[in-house]
Parts: structure tokens; C-alpha cells; sequence
């Protein structure tokens, strides 16, 4: 087993943790292809480490581009969407559109953070809309959602002909995210605003503020600047949509957005309710225990190295849970994160917040979900039984990311296309619906 699916790996992709030196390899894997995309290649092969510039030319790297450009077209979009730690190197996906087709690319920096790899992974199948869409039955708005001094893209996605109807404002996981939730080719957030415009509901997406506006969090931050300021100006958002019922705003909080739909709810009294899908009950420091346990499981590797290894990375992870900074400066670094983040969190409950709550609750969660074990929906499910507000839905075959899967896996799952289950997005308009 290769040791990159232990705990920095698993940061990457748990609910509620992006690592900032992430965001900082997004933001570098972004400038490479812009440095091709204007054709500016001794700028883009000074990014390389020496090593590998004397393995690979400058001229190779223009041929290269060249070939490329020539197969595919001119370059539309070059947007980096994923990482993944692969020993002591990182590689990063970026997804490319191009005017004839569209391509992904994947580029391995090492520790000093210097390109020391590029390729083009064979096209897996690309997004394609649910089959229970129907493009005819919505229309969709780009606009800019205005949040504080902050400027997001956003879509509107409302159902054509309808009046009076209500609106679902779509909260992120984790990590920097586009509007979609994009993951591999899929696109969990945009099919459930498109198959909800179908079922009559309109919805709100923005692109989350730590792809845009990544340099912020190279400093102290909380989910108030990751999170809950961009929500709360989503929901502003909604209820200027002509049209929309305004005593039927929504939140749908998956993965982070779901541990944190609570916490949005006591910030906006006059929400009619919350989605909670997929998301923890516990403290993330138990999440991310969970994952790394499930990740030596899952590869089947007994050997003693490995067993040490993961030792040693719960070591570290048992590090995360400070409630209170004391001598420590709120931008010390904890497992990727400010302690002001871990202090935050920490102190927040989110299964006490729901309990107070007298809005509608409606709480999803997968058996087929790696990243999010079902004793996190056991919780919730007992702490809040018998509260009449609250209505529960769990659906075994379902992962993290909403969509079916004949088994459990793990990440390499989401590289293959797979839309939301269609029964999910039923259910969820069927509630959203009832008085």
C-alpha cells in the first residue's frame, strides 16, 4: 500500500479540512496553464524543478502544447479541481475544456512546491446531465453574489412558468469548491439544482470564496470567513428572486455544509429549514481518525510498517482537538489549519444547535459513504428521534457524493461520472414540497 492515503491524503477529502499549502498548489497548477494558454513557455518551464528541466526541454514543453492545442482546440477553461498527496509529492487535477473537446491534466509538484511531473490522464467519461433532467422545464441566471467585500459567482437556477415557489440555497463540502461541488467529472450540487428546477424549486450556487479568494487563508480564519458569511449572502440572494416563495428559503448543507446548516440556521430565524446530507455528527478530529483507519482496512495492508505509520498519523490528527488557544497564536498550524479554525469548530455542536431548533430538518445519509461512517447518522438520528420537525432518510447504496454505487470504495470512486440518485433528489422535492 502506498502511504498517501494516511492523513494528509485524507485531510484533502474529509468534511470539514482544506490543508492552505493546497490552495497554494491550485493556485500555482492555475498560472502553469495560463503560462501555456498565452503561449508564455520559458515563464511555464521556470516553474519545473532543475532536475527534471534537464530530463525535459523548453522546446519539448512547447511541442507538447502545440500538440494539444492542435488535437483539442484553442483552451476555453483551465480550472485546477482536486489534489491528492502521493508520498512527498502532491499532484493536482486540472480539468480543461478546450473548443473541441475537453481534457484533464495532472501536474506533481514536489516539497519546495516545483513542478516535477505533468501527463494527461486517459478521458474518463465526462459530465453529462441526469437522465431525469429536462433543460426545457428551467431556465439558469449567472450572476455575482455580493458578501461583504467579497464577489462570487453564482447561478439561479428557477423552474420555468412557476410562481410562488421555494428556493434551496446549495452549501459546499470542504476545500475549495466550484459552484457544482465538482469532484472527477461529477457535479453533485448542479444535478440536484437542475433536478430540483424540474420538481418546480428554484435554487442558488455560488463558488465558494476559498477558490477565489484563496491568499486569504494563508493567515487566521474560522468557517465564519469560509463558510457561514458566504451562506448567509446566498440567502439574502434567494429571497430577491422574482418569483420565490420567501417563507420557503431552504438550506441544503452537504458534507461541512451540513455539519454547519445548524449553526446558518441560528444566524437567519426566518428560514423555512435545512438538508443535512452526509455530514458528521462527531468532532472532525474523529472523522478524520475514521477515515484514516478505513484507509489501511480498505487496502488490506497488515504489515507492521503500516500499522506504525497510521500510529503515528493518529498521533498527530489527536492534536486537532484544542477548544482554547491559551499560549497559542491563533494562526499556529494544525494539521493544514489555524488553531482559530479547530478552536471554532470545536466548540461548536452541532448536533445540541439542531436540537433547539423548530425550523423543518431533513437528514440524508448514505451506506455507502467512505468518508462519513453510519454511526454519525445513528447520532443524529437518536438525538433527534421523536422531534416532529425532524424527518430522517438513509439509503444504502449511496456515497459522499449522493450518487449510487454497487459498493463502499474509496476515493478513486469519484473519478468515474455518476449522477445524484434520482430517488434522493424525489425525496428531497417531495419534503421541500409538504406544508
Amino acid at each position: 500500500m502506498k502511504k498517501t492515503f494516511l492523513l494528509i491524503a485524507l485531510l484533502f477529502i474529509s468534511t470539514a479540512s482544506f490543508s492552505q499549502n493546497v490552495l497554494r498548489l491550485f493556485s500555482k497548477a492555475n498560472q502553469f496553464f495560463i503560462y501555456l494558454a498565452e503561449e508564455k513557455f520559458p515563464e511555464a518551464y521556470a516553474t519545473f524543478d532543475e532536475t527534471e528541466q534537464a530530463k525535459f526541454s523548453q522546446e519539448k514543453l512547447q511541442e507538447l502544447w502545440s500538440s494539444v492545442t492542435k488535437n483539442l482546440g484553442g483552451p476555453v477553461t483551465l480550472e485546477a479541481v482536486q489534489s491528492k498527496a502521493q508520498g512527498d509529492f502532491y499532484a493536482v487535477t486540472v480539468d480543461g475544456e478546450f473548443e473541441k473537446d475537453k481534457q484533464s491534466f495532472v501536474i506533481v509538484f514536489n516539497k519546495a512546491e516545483k513542478v516535477v511531473g505533468l501527463y494527461m490522464p486517459p478521458n474518463k467519461k465526462v459530465y453529462s446531465k441526469p437522465f431525469y433532467v429536462d433543460t426545457a422545464l428551467y431556465v439558469e441566471k449567472s450572476v455575482y453574489l455580493q458578501s461583504g467585500t467579497h464577489q462570487l459567482a453564482a447561478i439561479i437556477t428557477t423552474p420555468k412558468g412557476a410562481t410562488n415557489f421555494p428556493v434551496v440555497v446549495l452549501v459546499h463540502g470542504s476545500g475549495p469548491n466550484d459552484m457544482d461541488g465538482t469532484i472527477g467529472p461529477n457535479k453533485p450540487l448542479k444535478d440536484i439544482a437542475t433536478g430540483l428546477a424540474c420538481k418546480g424549486i428554484a435554487s442558488v450556487r455560488y463558488v465558494k470564496r476559498t477558490v477565489i479568494y484563496a491568499a486569504e487563508f494563508n493567515k487566521t480564519f474560522t468557517v465564519k470567513e469560509e463558510v457561514l458569511d458566504d451562506a448567509v449572502a446566498a440567502i439574502a440572494l434567494a429571497k430577491t428572486i422574482k418569483g420565490a416563495d420567501l417563507k420557503s428559503i431552504y438550506v441544503f448543507g452537504h458534507s461541512l455544509g451540513g455539519m454547519l446548516a445548524p449553526r446558518i440556521a441560528t444566524l437567519v430565524p426566518d428560514l423555512r429549514g435545512i438538508v443535512i446530507a452526509s455530514a458528521p455528527s462527531r468532532k472532525l478530529t474523529d472523522i478524520i481518525i475514521d477515515q484514516n483507519k478505513y484507509a489501511v482496512e480498505f487496502a488490506k495492508d497488515t504489515t507492521q510498517e503500516t500499522q506504525k505509520f497510521l500510529a503515528n498519523a493518529l498521533t498527530e490528527v489527536e492534536k486537532s482537538r484544542i477548544t482554547k488557544l491559551g499560549t497559542m497564536k491563533p494562526d499556529s498550524i494544525v494539521l493544514g489549519l489555524p488553531a482559530s479554525y479547530w478552536v471554532d469548530l470545536n466548540n461548536y455542536d452541532q448536533v445540541a444547535t439542531a436540537q433547539k431548533l423548530t425550523k423543518r430538518i431533513y437528514i440524508i445519509h448514505g451506506g455507502n459513504d467512505f468518508q462519513i461512517p453510519e454511526k454519525d447518522y445513528t447520532i443524529w438520528k437518536e438525538s433527534l428521534a421523536g422531534k416532529p420537525n425532524v424527518t430522517f432518510k438513509q439509503y444504502g447504496e449511496i456515497n459522499h457524493l449522493l450518487s449510487p454505487q454497487m459498493e463502499k470504495g474509496n476515493v478513486s470512486q469519484y473519478q468515474t461520472m455518476v449522477n445524484v440518485s434520482e430517488q434522493l433528489v424525489k425525496d428531497l422535492a417531495a419534503w421541500i414540497k409538504t406544508k
